[in-house]
């Protein structure tokens, strides 16, 4: 935003005093705003409407000058600290179930997922977001993106069975902690939803622990559907581990609550710093004054006046 304003406006008022003088003062004490100016004046002749403008043009020029005309141009610089965030989706059999949606109950969990996801994806601002699809076996559907249109567009693209039926929640942690690991971001998050219990993964909890303890990637796991698809204990574990939260859903709105919740909690920081340019234009007003002034004085004296 551009601002014109005076440093110094209180310069301006000098003018009553060059007022009061030039209507109330003999002419030689005008040598005390301008020295010397008696040179130019003399009894002879008579003022001319040119010579009264040169004069009071140049004077009002001079204090514009001196009070410090300014354009202060503002504006903030927002810097915006990414995250990385690799989304977990299981796609075993069982998220075929229908009636997580109350609205449509004919619509199956996997769907429901699908949507929910497709509308946290869009919320995150200035953060790369992957996503990882298991049952069987884990793969990355996406690797780490700043396009969230893309990454929507391969949430939609999702079916269920393509990855087989059954739960690897451990080999896809691993999968994803392998994918953050390589990433130079500062902030690393990871967000497991399952509806099953494990019972495909080649690698133990014991060892997927570890490697989630021994790494500063944050992780929150999600349990959807009722409390017997879930082991809640094992998810629970697995995101104290990670120090995140444990979190669980049985319809889609609860479940769009806990995507909201997670957002606020990984909210992306954003430091804003006020930005004040200035433009000093004291120099035209102050070439006009000299300018004015000097034709002013070149007039009085080739008409002979004061010589």
């Amino acid at each position: 935003m551009n601002q014109y304003s005076f440093e110094y406006p209180y310069a301006l008022g000098i003018i009553i005093l060059f007022w009061i003088c030039a209507r109330y003062c003999a002419a030689r004490s005008v040598a005390i705003y301008f020295p010397h100016i008696h040179t130019l004046l003399s009894s002879q002749g008579s003022k001319t409407r040119l010579l009264d403008f040169l004069k009071w043009f140049g004077i009002v020029s001079l204090l514009i000058a001196l009070s410090s005309p300014v354009i202060t141009k503002s504006y903030k610089d927002t810097k915006k600290k990414g995250r990385d965030i690799v989304l977990v989706i299981d796609s075993s059999g069982s998220m075929d179930q229908k009636g997580f949606d109350s609205s449509n109950p004919m619509k199956n969990k996997f769907a429901v997922v699908k949507e929910v996801v497709w509308d946290f994806i869009d919320k995150r601002d200035k953060d790369r977001l992957g996503l990882i699809t298991f049952a069987d076996v884990a793969f990355v559907a996406s690797p780490l993106t700043f396009e969230k249109e893309f990454l929507q567009d391969i949430v939609k693209m999702q079916n269920l069975g393509i990855a087989g039926r059954k739960t690897a929640i451990n080999d896809a942690l691993l999968q994803t902690y392998s994918i953050l690991s390589k990433s130079d971001a500062k902030s690393k998050i990871a967000i497991l939803l399952t509806d099953g219990i494990e019972n495909m993964s080649k690698i133990s909890f014991e060892d997927i622990v570890g490697v989630i303890e021994k790494s500063k990637i944050r992780l929150h796991t999600i349990g959807i559907g009722n409390s017997r698809d879930f082991d809640a204990r094992y998810l629970t574990k697995l995101a104290k581990s990670g120090k995140g939260q444990f979190f669980s859903a049985n319809n889609k709105e609860s479940l769009k609550k806990i995507y909201a919740e997670i957002d606020k909690l990984e909210a992306t920081k954003i430091k804003s710093k006020k930005i004040v340019q200035l433009t000093y234009l004291y120099i035209y007003p102050l070439f006009a004054a000299i300018i004015s002034l000097l034709l002013f004085v070149y007039l009085r004296t080739s008409r002979g006046i004061g010589s």
